[in-house]
């Protein structure tokens, strides 16, 4: 890792595009986006993620934990630029620049996933805040779960806060952008339950059979899901809150339906 090529001045073509997708419309065109800091770095080069270039800080150099293997041998194939403190800022949305970034090629992930037998998929029905959308997909990350799908209306898969929130979920399963009226009636011709949460619910989470093949519906943080894709339900169930607060969050609903489906299919008894 020696040799590199060094850029200093932010007013460098490259350096333009990077910045660039911060923005969704150029992220969208380009079919690229970037990814911050060491850890999704990490994670993107042992998924085999399709990686255009890394450049990381001159003055700190090439952080030692990609210079340890796997990471070393897994990248030496990659071009690797070394970039000046204020390039580096340039590129990124944070207060804080970070040691490294990456440019990664988005992947164009199969529809089949979602149709797997004995299936578990997550659906995001107009959710707007990025971190929300990350969580979810790390949440279902952790328990195994088949697919996410970001239905119309959800922010970007690839704004830059939904990624650092997935904390390299994002490269561990399928995440389908699609739309829900389209894919919804797909599922159910397949005998896929759509299920999700509503208030008016007589059903809570616990009483429901989540070992079939099912898809958990989320909605808006603030409106819920929309009138459509509600209808749309076989299932509508309840989160039981004994206490006082008013609400979940609802990476937090998510997170425990998630749970409850993972519980059923590996620690029933």
């Amino acid at each position: 890792m020696t040799n590199h090529l060094h850029i200093a001045s932010q007013s460098n073509d490259r350096v333009k595009g990077w910045a660039g997708l911060l923005e969704k419309k150029q992220r969208d065109q380009r079919g690229e986006y970037l990814i911050e800091g060491i850890h999704l770095v990490m994670e993107a080069i042992l998924c085999n993620a399709d990686i255009s270039v890394i450049v990381y800080d001159a003055d700190k150099g090439v952080p030692r934990e990609l210079q340890s293997e796997p990471y070393a041998s897994a990248a030496a194939s990659q071009e690797w630029i070394s970039a000046s403190r204020a390039v580096m800022s340039k590129c990124s949305d944070t207060d804080t620049p970070p040691p490294v970034f990456a440019v990664v090629r988005k992947p164009k992930p199969e529809l089949s996933a979602l149709f797997r037998p004995h299936c578990l998929v997550i659906g995001l029905d107009g959710l707007s805040d990025p971190g929300n959308v990350g969580t979810i997909i790390r949440s279902a990350d952790a328990v195994g779960a088949d697919a996410v799908i970001l239905g119309k209306g959800t922010v970007d898969l690839y704004n830059p806060k939904t990624v650092r929130s997935s904390m390299g979920s994002i490269f561990h399963l399928p995440i389908i952008e699609g739309d829900l009226a389209e894919l919804i009636p797909q599922g159910k011709e397949r005998g896929i339950v759509m299920a999700g949460t509503s208030l008016q619910a007589a059903k809570n989470v616990y009483d429901c059979d989540w070992k079939r093949s099912v898809w958990l519906i989320m909605g808006n943080e603030s409106r819920g899901l929309s009138t459509q894709t509600e209808a749309a339900l076989d299932e509508a169930v309840i989160i039981p809150m004994p206490g006082q607060a008013e609400s979940l969050n609802v990476a937090m609903a998510s997170t425990i339906m998630l749970y409850e489906a993972l519980r059923q299919r590996k620690f029933y008894t």
